[in-house]
């Protein structure tokens, strides 16, 4: 059963284009192939980048946010209330208005009160400032590095400079060592999001966050198997360009270095656009779908890699959605840090609720002295 299973996995037909096999991929006369075995580097990898984030995040984020005086936002905590809380844990963390009614009536608190202790209870589980400083800090400094380990892999590479070049001699194209490591530290480090997702901050495109790294580590898993490297490296560098200064603008915006994260933001603006929404579907899509039919048939592989690119396209364009909302509030009012993100909720009592509760303590106060308490 096994056995047929992995010849149907590893059938030529789905990885290879016609006319070559798996034996053609031989090492042989010095050159070295790309093997599916090699990508196994990419899970002990994914545990010491992690292992690296934390001891980047303790030892210099934290003290830089220090020095740069970012300070988690005081909450108010949500009351005690074991009702409201078992709802919270069990159901939802945002009651519908029936439902607040409903709970108004088992605590004997009213709707204001309520609805209140949501909104506390809701910013208790929202990263603070610190948090979200680090993980932008550490983004920032990895995708820095990607995008130089990128160029340096591909400033004198012929490909770069002519796309029909990916294609020249595929798939018998011998592998450089500075693709493999470029492609072990990009698996290794969207494998290290995926395991880090239930710690990182949560956003509004959490779905489509995961569906990317999913996307991400299949066409980089599928791309190495089927020699697709070439590409593959071009693709990489294209992403992380813009990725340094949207991290870069976070980090200098949570640290109130207005105009400068201003003038980063507008750098990735400029780039998410020409590389995202130009360079990569009209360049690097078209060498994918037009050059490889020049040189051979159509085969599994063919379709599945230029699907899984049509897929990363798709969230560029829901991103471009976003980030078009984010520029609207940079130019026409005030942009406070990633749109992407849950700000914390207004939580205070408003001045009437205020008042009532002062009065209300005042008053036991002074009918228990009038008491004698």
């Amino acid at each position: 059963m096994l056995e047929t299973v992995s010849e149907w996995l590893w059938w030529e037909s789905l990885w290879l284009p016609t006319g070559v096999s798996w034996s053609d991929l031989e090492d042989h006369d010095g050159r070295v192939y790309a093997k599916p075995s090699h990508v196994y580097a990419a899970l002990p990898c994914a545990l010491g980048l992690l292992l690296l984030r934390y001891l980047f995040e303790r030892y210099l984020a934290t003290p830089l946010a220090n020095v740069w005086s970012i300070r988690d936002k005081i909450r108010l905590t949500a009351e005690p209330n074991p009702t409201l809380e078992n709802y919270f844990c069990s159901q939802s963390v945002a009651p519908s208005q029936a439902d607040v009614r409903s709970l108004c009536k088992k605590t004997s608190w009213p709707e204001r009160r309520v609805q209140v202790w949501f909104r506390r209870r809701r910013n208790q589980e929202r990263p603070g400032l610190c948090k979200r400083f680090c993980e932008a800090s550490w983004r920032c400094v990895f995708y820095l590095f990607a995008f130089v380990w990128g160029v340096i892999s591909l400033y004198d590479k012929p490909w770069l400079y002519n796309l029909r070049e990916v294609w020249a001699d595929f798939p018998k194209q011998s592998m450089l060592p500075s693709q493999y490591w470029y492609y072990i530290l990009e698996m290794s480090f969207y494998l290290s999001l995926l395991l880090s997702l239930t710690f990182d901050v949560k956003r509004k495109d959490f779905n489509e966050q995961v569906i990317h790294h999913i996307a991400t580590l299949t066409l980089l898993g599928f791309s190495w198997t089927s020699n697709y490297i070439r590409i593959g490296t071009l693709v990489m560098a294209v992403h992380d360009s813009a990725d340094i200064f949207l991290e870069g603008a976070k980090v200098f915006n949570y640290a109130k270095w207005q105009q400068t994260a201003n003038a980063m933001f507008v750098v990735f603006i400029i780039l998410f656009i020409l590389t995202r929404l130009v360079i990569f579907p009209f360049w690097l899509i078209h060498c994918t779908w037009v050059y490889p039919v020049e040189r051979f048939p159509p085969f599994f592989g063919y379709y599945f890699f230029n699907a899984m690119l049509l897929i990363l396209q798709i969230l560029h364009l829901y991103w471009a959605v976003l980030i078009s909302r984010m520029l609207y509030k940079f130019v026409f009012s005030k942009l406070e840090g990633d749109d992407r993100s849950h700000e914390d909720e207004d939580d205070s009592d408003s001045p009437k609720e205020k008042n009532q509760r002062l009065s209300h303590r005042n008053g036991s106060g002074a009918r228990g002295r009038a008491n004698g308490h």
